[in-house]
């Protein structure tokens, strides 16, 4: 699901909370979905990538942190779940 402007809007303030922040904090995927639960309405960004094998990347924040994880197969989220497709998240090593 890809929504319009409030979708460019929250993709930014992401964006800036991870500028401001300064830490991702990158889990396993089941780990992800924990913090999933956490929170009442979440959102999520997604994006797919990979060179020779294709992977699914996902990001949230929880309590003010940016949580990141990876998996080889798409997460099974919840329908409550707010998702913004990405063209790609770029994550520093």
């Amino acid at each position: 699901m890809v929504y319009g402007g409030g979708a460019a809007a929250a993709a930014a303030a992401i964006a800036n909370a991870i500028k401001a922040s300064g830490a991702i904090i990158r889990v396993e995927p089941g780990e992800f979905q924990k913090i999933l639960s956490r929170v009442d309405e979440p959102l999520v960004v997604r994006a797919e990538g990979g060179w020779r094998t294709k992977n699914y990347q996902y990001l949230t924040a929880y309590k003010g942190l940016i949580f990141h994880t990876k998996s080889q197969s798409e997460l099974l989220l919840p329908s409550r779940v707010e998702m913004i497709s990405a063209d790609k998240i770029w994550i520093p090593d």
